[in-house]
């Protein structure tokens, strides 16, 4: 069996380096690239992307969009494409990669010729709204909350560099003019109709992330309880890899860091039944489930290779 000819456009990046690691795993895959001045020629980038079967794009917005357009202009010859900015993520012709999103998801990815990888705390918070909102509790026009916590490596160089290098803050918020990139696919894929109010922020460690919803369950269709919102995304997620269904600790704590390493994603409901409150909260690696790990899972199913249903531990984001 031949294999499969990918090209990572933007593989020196930190989302690029966690795919190039793990496509090296995958015996199914040839990996091509380009080196020195070439990687910034848009005529080798072309040339390249004509040979291959796939192109994965690590790059800003503008830069992912001028790449596409190289591989459209290829017509038939072009390759898949699959995106890992945010460019494309709402855009009508592009398939949303989050596999596990709703059934027939990854049958639509599979089918695809573009697709855009999810944001890693869209991936979090659609992944505990969007059963819910299917199911009826939760009102497609619910004022939803989103918090969360990520390492400091999902904001690009600058932050890398001022965590890593001069120390960075323990703590930060940060979005809080509230328009951060990530809010319209979140709102659409979850499919919420009013604008959910996302508040961000980055702590002083590399990898992980926490994202936690929280609700007033009197507030919602029928009044469920705890049980019943875990009850929902346990049938959803039934039979599900990478997305699992977790009991809450009887602690009432959760750290960000556990899953670092690994593809997979936990999701939790804790609850106080007297106050009628609780909190939906998701766990996974910021670089795993949330970026490469992803990327890698929608790459095997639109090559049809088993790499999207492997789980497996990354020497680099050890």
């Amino acid at each position: 069996m031949a294999q499969a000819k990918i090209f990572i456009d933007g593989e020196a990046g930190t989302t690029g380096l966690g795919i190039r690691e793990r496509l090296l795993a995958v015996p199914e895959i040839e990996l091509r690239s380009l080196t020195g001045e070439r990687r910034k020629d848009p005529k080798a980038r072309q040339a390249l992307m004509a040979e291959v079967d796939l192109v994965v794009l690590c790059l800003p917005d503008d830069a992912a969009k001028e790449s596409t357009a190289l591989a459209d202009a290829l017509g038939a010859r072009g390759p898949k494409v699959l995106d890992a900015s945010t460019a494309h993520r709402v855009h009508p012709d592009w398939t949303y990669g989050f596999a596990e999103m709703e059934p027939g998801q990854a049958e639509r990815i599979a089918r695809a010729r573009r697709v855009a990888n999810p944001g890693c705390y869209p991936t979090g918070a659609i992944g505990l709204i969007r059963p819910l909102v299917d199911a009826g509790i939760i009102p497609a026009d619910y004022p939803v909350t989103i918090n969360a916590v990520s390492g400091y490596s999902g904001g690009g160089r600058s932050m890398i560099e001022a965590h890593e290098g001069a120390g960075g803050p323990a703590f930060e918020l940060y979005g809080l003019g509230l328009e951060h990139k990530h809010v319209p696919e979140t709102e659409r894929y979850a499919a919420l109709t009013r604008r959910p109010i996302f508040v961000p922020s980055v702590g002083h460690f590399r990898q992980g992330m926490l994202v936690s919803v929280p609700l007033h369950l009197d507030t919602l269709a029928g009044r469920p309880t705890g049980a019943d919102l875990r009850a929902v995304l346990a049938e959803r997620y039934r039979g599900c890899d990478l997305v699992q269904v977790r009991d809450a600790e009887a602690g009432g704590k959760l750290e960000p860091e556990a899953l670092n390493g690994t593809d997979r994603m936990e999701l939790r409901v804790y609850a106080n039944e007297a106050r009628r409150q609780a909190v939906l909260v998701a766990k996974l690696d910021n670089l795993g489930k949330g970026a490469s790990g992803a990327a890698v899972q929608n790459i095997g199913l639109m090559l049809g290779l088993g790499a999207a249903r492997r789980e497996e531990k990354v020497a680099v984001h050890a």
